[in-house]
């Protein structure tokens, strides 16, 4: 079985797609890992791995993984000429996960997103032009649809040049997908698109991320600048990244893109507020206040460094996607899978809870 070129497989969702693929396939895995040297990426790897799975199972599945020190903004990805040239003999598939989410930085987002996934598609041009290039999977992001309001956004019809994008994200994630398709041989590009991640459906233990932390603190408040009928796109880690392994690893897939998403069962606000509710304790609406909160959001994003600054930053760059009620279909998922994510309210408590157990730390692996 020919193996697969990953990037990302050190992070959240990367690390879910490595978990699926280890267990349910024979491929060699050949991760690439910011790190000095090749005992340096394996230790980031096998830490990463270690959240899903024993140290035992990780250690026996060590001849499987294959890390490789390099890095999306060094020509040629930094990597060493031995392990490019072993990429290209036993790879025939790339899997793109790596990127920035730092929305509120072009040069972050344009170096890594851009100009690092141009670097990646070049390595699968390579495996092209040698005639083994099976598939090349760019997990993206559902906000490449751009400024939306009150929509269910059909998968065909989730970009659409003529929107604005909420940030640099977005902006630069759109034109990755671009940049895959115009450049690689038609019939081999898959996007992936996920919604908002966050938790694992099967336990209250999870990856902990910034938008964990913006929704804690949304939960918080006595009183929600939100609309209870207004709904949130959240899907759990474990579906998604699990997706990812498995549709980058079918021989044939019926579509080019899918949206990795909650879809028609996205949970309402008014649902989310049910399910974290605890005795004595009820969470009220007034969706009026929408335009002051936004207004002391950006105001506390002003201030001095310190908490205060801190959680104003990180609410200011999630508010669009909070507030614009909108969801994108997951049908081609649920049908190609035969499975739909489990709905954000079953684990929403226990996901709250454990953050707020861990203050927002990812335990020592």
């Amino acid at each position: 079985m020919s193996g697969v070129f990953l990037t990302g497989g050190n992070g959240f969702l990367g690390s879910y797609a490595i978990d699926w693929l280890l267990r349910h396939t024979d491929r060699t895995l050949f991760p690439m890992v910011r790190a000095a040297d090749a005992d340096g990426a394996r230790a980031r790897i096998e830490a990463a791995l270690r959240f899903h799975l024993p140290a035992s199972e990780v250690a026996a599945l060590r001849p499987r993984v294959v890390p490789v020190a390099g890095d999306l903004h060094a020509p040629g990805l930094g990597l060493a000429d031995r392990d490019r040239d072993r990429i290209l003999a036993e790879a025939d598939s790339v899997l793109h996960v790596a990127a920035s989410l730092n929305r509120k930085s072009d040069k972050a987002c344009f170096n890594t997103n851009l100009r690092g996934t141009l670097s990646v598609v070049k390595l699968a041009m390579a495996l092209a032009a040698r005639g083994k290039l099976r598939r090349f999977t760019d997990v993206s992001t559902v906000a490449v649809a751009g400024q939306r309001s009150h929509e269910l956004v059909a998968e065909d019809a989730t970009v659409d040049w003529d929107r604005s994008d909420y940030d640099p994200y977005a902006r630069t994630k759109k034109f990755a997908e671009h940049l895959a398709h115009e450049l690689l041989p038609p019939g081999t590009v898959v996007v992936l698109r996920p919604s908002t991640v966050m938790g694992d459906s099967r336990h209250a233990r999870c990856w902990q991320t910034d938008m964990i932390r913006a929704f804690a603190g949304l939960a918080d408040l006595p009183v929600a600048p939100l609309d209870p009928a207004w709904r949130i796109d959240v899907v759990p880690g474990d579906f998604v990244g699990h997706a990812i392994g498995e549709l980058h690893h079918r021989e044939t897939l019926k579509h080019a893109a899918y949206n990795l998403s909650a879809g028609a069962g996205s949970a309402t606000y008014g649902a989310l507020a049910e399910a974290l509710g605890v005795p004595g304790r009820r969470m009220r609406f007034r969706p009026e206040l929408a335009r002051a909160f936004d207004w002391t959001v950006r105001g506390m994003n002003r201030m001095p460094r310190g908490g205060a600054q801190r959680a104003g930053a990180l609410l200011k760059v999630f508010w669009p996607y909070i507030t614009y009620d909108t969801v994108f279909d997951n049908t081609r998922v649920v049908t190609e899978l035969a499975r739909a994510p489990v709905r954000f309210e079953a684990y929403c408590a226990g996901m709250y809870t454990y953050s707020r157990s861990v203050a927002f730390e990812n335990p020592a692996a």
